[in-house]
């Protein structure tokens, strides 16, 4: 067992995991587990890697306050690193995110304001900026800062490559949210393992990628207001409702293989078929990049190596449409369970 210093240095380094029971005859198929890191997913890492190249740069000074607009899992990373380095922290989140996760971050000691479900993503990254700016708050910038895309490339994209070195990847398949994973690792793999295909996920009702609709944006990058091809879905954490500039970088890059379309139904679906088959326990996003793995694989040759992001636990859902027919009373089943001993 190794000692760390702080709750930080435990950020990174998450499994990856065969799938037995649910993969198609023939395909190896992996999944890279992000639900390992403290905090339960994917962005604690842009959370430590952000705030640390902030202090490093001086743009934030120490005590400042942070401020960043969230869906919810980027808040509950950047609410431990705070917490744990000392500086308040202040997020902007949609009425429509669920309610595990504003306790979450307010449980680690962040303020949570609450925007209007009607003004989706873009009107809670407009109440962060403008609150920055009256302020003199610190903003991360989550979905146009460099420095997420780059703790991807040192720490995501080094997992991969190490952990697959000899081995064959043929496939590396992601969803995006802010697009820091998407981008710091697809550039890493294009480089260092150009064999293996990217392949992006995103939801049905909201195929911003597909579509090929330029998104509007302010010179900084944000954007103007929501994407044509955008509608409501309860992928949380998933495809806010523009394509973030980080996203946009990878699309431009040209290292994008094929873009997946994922129905809801399928997400929910799989994000419990992995709970029940192979005891991965993960979120509704994880379902959705899982569901387009298994499309993908349907048409593989035999041999072929596939390893799916799954970027959060499941317990950031109970609340949710992912949860509706678990019940916290016993069923009519269990109770005769329970009878049999009478």
């Amino acid at each position: 067992m190794a000692i760390f210093e702080n709750i930080l240095g435990t950020v990174g380094n998450t499994p990856v995991v065969r799938i037995n029971r649910l993969a198609p005859k023939g395909v190896d198929l992996y999944v890279k587990v992000e639900a390992f890191n403290p905090l339960g997913s994917v962005k604690d890492r842009l959370a430590l890697g952000i705030i640390e190249d902030a202090e490093r740069t001086g743009a934030l000074k120490p005590g400042q306050t942070v401020i960043e607009a969230t869906s919810g899992n980027t808040g509950i990373g950047l609410a431990m690193v705070c917490a744990q380095k000392g500086y308040p922290l202040v997020v902007t989140m949609a009425e429509s995110f669920s309610v595990e996760r504003r306790k979450l971050m307010r449980f680690l000691g962040a303020k949570v304001v609450i925007t209007p479900a009607a003004e989706r993503g873009t009107g809670m990254v407009r109440k962060a900026r403008a609150l920055a700016d009256k302020n003199g708050w610190f903003l991360t910038r989550q979905f146009e800062n460099e420095a997420n895309a780059d703790f991807h490339s040192k720490t995501t994209a080094r997992e991969i490559v190490n952990d697959f070195a000899g081995k064959r990847l043929d496939y590396w398949v992601t969803g995006f949210g802010t697009g820091g994973t998407l981008k710091g690792v697809s550039r890493v793999l294009r480089k260092e393992r150009p064999e293996t295909k990217v392949i992006v996920c995103e939801p049905a009702d909201a195929a911003m990628l597909t579509s090929g609709a330029e998104q509007d944006r302010n010179p900084d990058g944000s954007p103007t207001k929501s994407h044509p091809a955008w509608n409501p879905h309860p992928l949380q954490g998933w495809s806010p409702d523009f394509i973030p500039k980080l996203t946009a970088d990878a699309v431009g890059a040209g290292v994008i293989d094929r873009v997946i379309t994922v129905p809801n139904a399928e997400a929910m679906h799989w994000s419990r078929q992995l709970a029940l088959k192979e005891g991965i326990f993960v979120g509704v996003s994880s379902g959705g990049t899982f569901a387009g793995s298994l499309k993908l694989s349907a048409d593989l040759p035999a041999g072929s190596t596939v390893l799916c992001m799954l970027p959060d636990t499941g317990e950031r859902y109970l609340s949710t449409p992912l949860f509706g027919d678990i019940a916290a009373d016993m069923n009519e089943e269990e109770q005769q369970i329970a009878q049999t001993l009478s």
